[in-house]
């Protein structure tokens, strides 16, 4: 699986990531990276990042992450712990796999702060399908 053609489709075809500033920086075989600069609408009402924007970073990292092996791959389970907030600055996920088999898969998303302090860690889970992700990557060029 070309991993550029990876990065290229999910930060193109990810709309709801796209609106809100997030951008895949890197996709190997079982690992991605993905990053956000806080802005205004990244916050709740207490001032600091809503949790909504820290799990969506992370599953957009989950997402290009569980696909890179090139098997459409969709999130059946994932949840977060947040143990810090950010004000401002960059913020990083680095989705990591955990477990590979023909049909599930399983990753770890750290979410850290330009600083290197980790302000939440994901788990999630996937089913692969039998649908080959570049036939929609070639559907969308």
């Amino acid at each position: 699986m070309d991993m550029n053609a990876v990065q290229v489709f999910f930060n193109r075809a990810d709309a709801f990531a796209s609106h809100n500033g997030m951008t895949l920086t890197e996709v190997r075989e079982g690992f991605a990276r993905a990053e956000m600069v806080l802005q205004s609408y990244h916050m709740n009402g207490a001032g600091t990042v809503h949790g909504g924007a820290l799990f969506t970073l992370a599953d957009f990292a989950f997402a290009a992450a569980s696909n890179s092996r090139g098997q459409l791959a969709l999130s059946i389970n994932s949840s977060i712990s947040i143990f810090k907030g950010a004000k401002e600055g960059k913020l990083i996920a680095e989705a990591s796999e955990v477990s590979n088999s023909p049909k599930l898969g399983s990753f770890e998303v750290s979410v850290r702060n330009e600083a290197g302090q980790l302000l939440a860690t994901f788990q999630g889970m996937v089913y692969r399908k039998s649908v080959l992700l570049e036939s929609l990557i070639n559907a969308s060029s």
